[in-house]
């Protein structure tokens, strides 16, 4: 087997056991509970010789706004740090790869451009893609009625959340109430941090314990914290949480949830500037690679079974605002 590629099996039982890379939360009356699928290979080298790719579809790259057609490339900026099997550093330690690169690519091929891969602070993402210097952020971004304001999506995946805690930990999530007193970790600027403090100030109102939130500034200072009993759970993305439980092996899922919340299914959406007139034609590829099964195909390749959707949507209701 090529030594950039790792196998990991697939382990019956729930969402507690380490498993293979295969998302959960597809029934959501089983909260808490994740349905193993068989195993998958993980493609870890730089050159990444098994991504999917395809051809140019000359009547969807048509619509390309003339500026980007006439440079010939499509710049996609995401998330710095590692946070696989989404977005994270080849066996190099510089290559970004991962299932949200190869969604990018699928795009780019589409439209006939060349594909730029940047990387940036979650915050600064956002940053690039107002002043323009990026034409799209593509890196687990969750639609939310107050990022539609100022910016255009088209969906591919849906967005599910885990609360990830210390292998040994014997914290039982029923609901919210459960972290009341608890010391969480949270990504800054995340729908995650928003469901959260959601909770924390419900929890408080009812005269709970208040949650003690805790900010790091990567992925992987999460799981130090977790690992060393520094924090009681960590909220994240369903996928980087079943990665990371698998070949860690020193934490444990024990909750997913959608990341919009209690009333709606969270959606991870391609994002660019509001009204550019980018967003159709990335909506339509998303849904040309959909209905081809090329999407079928990465979901496969980095094993997200349960984050599919059937079709791509242009801006849908979204993670609601702050009240």
């Amino acid at each position: 087997m090529n030594r950039h590629i790792r196998k990991f099996s697939a382990l019956l039982g729930a969402v507690a056991a380490a498993t293979v890379l295969v998302t959960g939360c597809g029934d959501p009356e089983a909260e808490g509970t994740n349905t193993p699928a068989g195993s998958v290979e993980f493609d870890l080298s730089p050159q990444q010789t098994s991504r999917i790719r395809t051809g140019k579809v000359d009547s969807i790259a048509a619509q390309v706004p003339q500026a980007i057609r006439d440079r010939g490339k499509l710049v996609v900026t995401g998330a710095s740090g590692s946070a696989p099997p989404l977005r994270f550093y080849a066996t190099d330690d510089k290559t970004t790869v991962g299932s949200e690169v190869d969604f990018a690519q699928l795009v780019a091929d589409i439209l006939g451009l060349q594909l730029e891969v940047t990387v940036a602070d979650w915050s600064q993402n956002f940053v690039r893609i107002d002043s323009g210097e990026v034409d799209a952020f593509i890196s687990n971004v969750t639609v939310t009625e107050e990022r539609k304001e100022k910016y255009d999506f088209a969906t591919y995946r849906t967005d599910t959340v885990a609360l990830e805690v210390p292998i040994d930990s014997d914290l039982e999530y029923k609901d919210r109430k459960s972290l009341s007193g608890k010391r969480i970790g949270i990504g800054s600027g995340t729908n995650q941090e928003q469901l959260l403090v959601k909770w924390n100030e419900q929890n408080i109102a009812e005269g709970l314990a208040p949650i003690d939130i805790a900010y790091y500034q990567q992925t992987t200072d999460y799981y130090l914290a977790l690992a060393s009993g520094r924090l009681d759970g960590y909220i994240g993305p369903n996928p980087t949480g079943i990665y990371h439980t698998a070949t860690a092996k020193q934490t444990k899922l024990v909750a997913t949830f959608s990341g919009a919340g209690e009333q709606l299914q969270g959606l991870i959406g391609a994002l660019t500037k509001k009204d550019n007139g980018l967003i159709g034609p990335i909506h339509q590829a998303l849904q040309h690679a959909i209905s081809s099964g090329l999407y079928q195909q990465v979901i496969d390749r980095w094993g997200l079974k349960t984050e599919t959707v059937p079709a791509s949507q242009l801006n849908p209701p979204g993670l609601p605002k702050k009240k």
